[in-house]
């Protein structure tokens, strides 16, 4: 029976980018609230809300690179040059947000550099991703497995303006994060924060939803062709539907809705990417089987995939549940 490797690889790919996205996300999206709370004490409860976490969030993102290197070689030949600049901006916006996440509860007098580390690391690292997924999704010039596009093909209005919508959906994860995890007035500011970030998201979704059908023919080509259409009729309406379901969560005070809401839409946009593209992995013509590496260097990575993503997975759950509950100031911080 054969087995149909690159495709297992593909899904189990793309849960790891999924898992990394919604968890890396809300604490990326904490760092760009940073600026709407000026006092002290809310940012130490704000940080202190992720520090159990947010290290193991990146696991997933090093789970999804190692994959891909190892599953898709022919992708790291020919995304990375195209998108040299974003992906190293990214890195060092991950590097500022760590350091300032570890020194800034050391320092005394240079606390607000530390914070201001912090807000422009996680803006930047998120900006970065979604510029990369923009340009991931208008496509990469590739002739015989190899990159034959200009250093800043990356680079268009487009692109930069799905940077500008992952910095809304980060900062709507985060948000709801957050009123799950405080109270008194922090949370009350949250609650008053998520209707209006929410309509902005909404407004990002639309724009990037018609700017996609306009500007990418191949992509709307595969929206409306075919079966793919059935897939698509419900999203308008469950976006809507997610929407209304924040709101009513946030007049009623519900803690967990909105959160929860927040991830089904970022789940509803992830969806919309995957049938986009896919069989490609890169887009507009290199297929996952095309890209792929030998069958027993995939079966090979498979086995170790299998044994220690359970572990993973587990030690993720395990986190979460753990660390549990409120986070209130004076509370034992992260040192």
């Amino acid at each position: 029976m054969h087995i149909d490797l690159p495709t297992i690889w593909a899904a189990i790919i793309g849960l790891g980018v999924f898992i990394y996205v919604m968890l890396d996300g809300f604490d990326l999206g904490i760092g760009l609230l940073f600026p709407f709370l000026t006092g002290k004490g809310d940012r130490d409860v704000m940080l202190n809300t992720v520090a159990p976490v947010w290290d193991g969030n990146e696991t997933f993102m090093v789970l999804g690179g190692a994959g891909l290197y190892g599953a898709f070689p022919v992708v790291y030949s020919t995304l990375l040059p195209a998108t040299y600049l974003p992906l190293i901006l990214m890195l060092a916006g991950l590097i500022f947000r760590g350091a300032a996440f570890e020194l800034r509860a050391k320092a005394t007098r240079t606390q607000h550099l530390w914070d201001l580390a912090f807000i422009a690391g996680s803006a930047l690292a998120t900006f970065c991703q979604g510029v990369v997924l923009g340009a991931l999704l208008q496509g990469i010039k590739i002739e015989h497995q190899q990159f034959v596009g200009g250093a800043f093909d990356w680079l268009s209005p487009f692109s930069l303006f799905c940077g500008l919508g992952l910095l809304v959906t980060y900062a709507t994860l985060g948000c709801g994060w957050l009123i799950i995890k405080t109270e008194g007035e922090l949370q009350r500011k949250m609650y008053a924060l998520m209707k209006p970030i929410t309509i902005v998201l909404l407004g990002t979704i639309a724009v990037v939803s018609l700017w996609t059908v306009v500007g990418q023919p191949a992509v709307a080509a595969r929206w409306f062709g075919g079966h793919n259409l059935m897939y698509f009729l419900p999203v308008p309406v469950l976006v809507l539907a997610s929407v209304f379901g924040i709101f009513r969560a946030v007049n009623r005070r519900k803690e967990h809705t909105p959160f929860r809401l927040s991830l089904f839409l970022l789940f509803l946009g992830y969806t919309g990417l995957i049938i986009s593209i896919f069989p490609n992995i890169i887009p507009p013509a290199l297929t996952i089987w095309e890209a792929s590496s030998s069958h027993s260097s995939q079966a090979f990575a498979l086995v170790g995939t299998v044994i220690i993503l359970p572990i993973i997975l587990i030690y993720s759950f395990m986190q979460y549940h753990v660390f549990r509950g409120k986070v209130r100031e004076g509370d034992a911080g992260y040192h």
